[in-house]
């Protein structure tokens, strides 16, 4: 695929008080671009000072906090207000922020358009990146502590910028080659979109209609290499508003936030996709946030430990690593030994794996409930669990919010009613989307019924799991 600058026309096809107010709203973003571009070398210079400063600070005391530590306010910004935040703005807004707003977008952008401009190669479209990357940098990350000190956010976050730049330098035409294909968290990103009650709606007979010379058709750039007349789904739309009134056909309008899962899915929906949702975001996540507090990890890692005493096979619990290996700052008496990592991965994946399991035996038992097998309404039914793998990302990273807030003397009494709430609020949301995805295979009352029930306890596994991590443990 060449990644020759791809231009489609743009202009404002009649004056913005004749048109909806949402769709005005869009033709604002494409008229503001410079405002858009200062917003986000603003944002980052601030990305930049909160991952590079900390690093060249003392590791904080046990004293400090929020308001007197700036590596202590650092990891409260970017975990518990940044990372958060921008999944939540994902679900409400679509990816705004990917066109608006994310620095690693902007700096691969920029890198691209003054780069060597070569065509992208296979390996880098392969589709399973998404997926790989996701799982790679969440196992990564618990293994050295990202979430705790300020030298390995700079590793992985720091690191995915400057990859980033590189692919943007060696690929593509002023495109976001790093965001469409190898972006570590693009692939949740696609599948988040798909709940925002927000989306840029092309119409293809207006597109095709419009006369040649039109100023509605002036060149733009579709910086995420998006087929933009012929897109489906908003996986890949960034929100720029690059496109907003092109040839009168492109706008920005409301949906239903079940609308693409019910009815676009049935289509676009991908073996990589159902691999994300069910082992990586149920699974993989689940398990990266549940480790730490887990009674069995101690089980499990004091039972390997005993089995190597036994044996004579010391090395396993006396061999540290590198930090950029395995969590090791003996001043803060935090050092993970060979067998600390071994277990963390023994329990991660052996999490993920029953929850997979069960999720897919479920989803596999609904489908052949209400018709034949098929793959791909499996594969489609496995987007109706994203409502509930949303909740279960956005309140494991406040995780990191509650910790820091609460060793800070405030007090969350509220906190257990909202975890529960959200959870409730989305295994309903998740349930009402596999409904009705099941009674359009069925059209039976009963058949619906039953492959719902079954739904609801594939959703169970993770609502379990989170259950023992929010008010068991």
């Amino acid at each position: 695929m060449s990644t020759t600058l791809y231009t489609q026309d743009l202009e404002i096809g009649g004056p913005a008080r004749t048109r909806p107010r949402l769709a005005a709203v869009g033709l604002w973003l494409r008229r503001h671009q410079r405002l858009i571009r200062i917003v986000q070398w603003f944002i980052v210079a601030i990305y930049a000072t909160l991952l590079i400063v900390p690093t060249l600070l003392p590791l904080p005391p046990l004293a400090a906090h929020i308001w007197n530590n700036l590596t202590v306010f650092a990891e409260f910004v970017f975990w518990g207000i940044w990372w958060p935040g921008v999944l939540l703005s994902i679900v409400l807004f679509g990816r705004l922020w990917c066109g608006t707003m994310c620095p690693e977008g902007a700096l691969s952008e920029l890198a691209s358009r003054h780069g060597r401009k070569r065509s992208v190669p296979r390996w880098i479209r392969w589709s399973g990146w998404p997926f790989v990357a996701f799982a790679c940098t969440t196992l990564y990350g618990q293994m050295i502590s990202v979430y705790q000190y300020p030298l390995p956010a700079l590793l992985i976050l720091g690191g995915s910028t400057a990859a980033a730049i590189g692919i943007g330098y060696m690929y593509g035409n002023d495109k976001r080659v790093w965001c469409r294909y190898l972006c570590p968290v693009s692939g949740v990103f696609g599948l988040l979109t798909k709940l925002a009650p927000f989306h840029y709606a092309v119409d293809r007979k207006a597109w095709d209609a419009s006369a040649p010379g039109s100023p509605s058709r002036e060149p733009f750039n579709c910086a995420p290499l998006v087929p933009v007349r012929t897109m489906e789904s908003s996986s890949g739309c960034h929100m720029c508003a690059r496109c907003a009134g092109f040839r009168d056909a492109v706008q920005l309008e409301a949906r239903s936030p079940n609308s693409e899962i019910v009815e676009v899915s049935s289509r676009t929906a991908t073996h990589w996709d159902s691999l994300l949702v069910i082992f990586g975001m149920l699974g993989i996540a689940t398990g990266a946030f549940q480790w730490s507090s887990s009674p069995y990890f101690v089980t499990i890692k004091q039972a390997l430990a005993t089995w190597f005493v036994e044996h004579g096979m010391l090395w396993p619990l006396q061999t540290s690593m590198p930090w950029w290996v395995l969590t090791n700052y003996p001043a803060q008496s935090d050092v993970m030994t060979v067998l600390d990592g071994s277990v963390l991965l023994i329990y991660v994946f052996g999490l993920a794996i029953a929850i997979s399991t069960i999720i897919g035996a479920c989803l596999a038992a609904g489908v052949l409930t209400t018709g034949r097998w098929s793959a791909k309404s499996f594969y489609h039914l496995s987007h109706a669990l994203i409502p509930l793998a949303a909740c279960g990302l956005i309140l494991g990273l406040f995780s990191t919010t509650v910790t820091i807030i609460t060793a800070d003397g405030f007090s969350l009494s509220w906190l257990s009613e909202i975890r529960a709430l959200s959870i409730a609020g989305t295994f309903l949301w998740s349930g009402w989307l596999a409904a009705r995805i099941f009674h359009a295979r069925s059209h039976s009352v009963v058949r619906t019924a039953l492959a719902t029930a079954l739904f609801a306890v594939a959703m169970a596994a993770p609502v379990t799991a989170w259950s023992f991590l929010f008010w068991i443990w």
